[in-house]
């Protein structure tokens, strides 16, 4: 089965354009499956649904996540078919097993007032303080994801525009507009950006750290865990928080729900709902001002 991994490891990273994050857990996925295989001696093209079932079974007697369950139910899937259309199989073992129901998380969120205090930081001129600055304030004016701001380069922003150029998951690209706040933290940290540079300056991320290479998304969760440390907000927040705070007040404010989907990058529009919340004071507004019978 590690010849075929492989293989279709290649196609999902130069067809699919897949992230390294998804050819990791898919990977890490496809091997624990060879092992259980393995120990029962089953060759993985004869393995039916039902020895698929047990194995994940096993992982509800564990108590690993439903979206664990259901990821690797995914791996598992994408692999038979893609053997399938290779004729290294004649079926899909994986095709009739049912997805576990998830649970529906609503991720952390700040309040706009939160959102206000912990924009107000950091507050001095230093080159990091201002790159800190400009990635909170890009991070609630846009929605992006961590992944999408550590990968965006000197050329993407266009700040006259106020639009910058973001490279979401299978490498789509969609253009973001952002705000005068969040023009004016970019802007001030451009200029200091070059106190950051190295000698070459051939690094072309817009987001550097204090050697003058790109910086890395979990440089990003650090800084933003230690803004909020600063703040009188409680609740654990990470940069994926003020993605879902970006889309909270859009909706709560009147925004269309499919402007946000757009906004974010989602091809699903049911993925956009997990992300949105307003809550029953909003609600109630909403409805008593929009509702003709209200």
């Amino acid at each position: 089965m590690n010849k075929e991994i492989t293989e279709f490891l290649s196609f999902l990273r130069h067809e699919k354009n897949a992230s390294p994050h998804t050819l990791a857990a898919y990977e890490r996925d496809l091997r624990q499956v060879a092992a259980y295989l393995k120990e029962r001696e089953v060759r993985w093209d004869k393995a039916g649904n039902v020895l698929l079932r047990g194995f994940l079974a096993e992982l509800h007697e564990k108590k690993r996540k439903k979206s664990t369950i259901g990821r690797k139910l995914a791996a598992l899937r994408s692999f038979y078919a893609f053997c399938v259309r290779k004729k290294w199989t004649t079926e899909n073992p994986a095709k009739v097993l049912a997805t576990p129901k998830q649970e529906q998380n609503i991720p952390s969120f700040l309040s706009e007032d939160e959102t206000t205090t912990l924009l107000d930081l950091p507050r001095s001129g230093k080159p990091l303080d201002l790159r800190d600055k400009a990635i909170l304030e890009l991070f609630y004016a846009t929605g992006i994801r961590v992944s999408e701001l550590v990968g965006i380069e000197t050329g993407d922003l266009h700040f006259g525009e106020r639009l910058v150029r973001v490279r979401g998951k299978g490498k789509k690209e969609r253009i973001v507009p952002f705000g005068r706040k969040a023009r004016e933290a970019l802007e001030g940290y451009s200029r200091a950006r070059r106190g950051l540079v190295d000698a070459e300056g051939a690094e072309p991320a817009f987001f550097l750290n204090y050697r003058g290479g790109r910086l890395t998304a979990r440089s990003v969760q650090k800084m933003v865990r230690k803004c909020i440390h600063r703040t009188a907000v409680a609740r654990k927040i990470s940069p994926h928080s003020l993605r879902h705070s970006f889309a909270s007040h859009l909706l709560g404010r009147g925004a269309d729900l499919r402007v946000i989907q757009e906004l974010l990058g989602h091809s699903s529009l049911a993925t956009t709902q997990k992300y949105t919340h307003v809550d029953l004071k909003q609600l109630l507004a909403v409805y008593k001002k929009s509702h003709p019978r209200s």
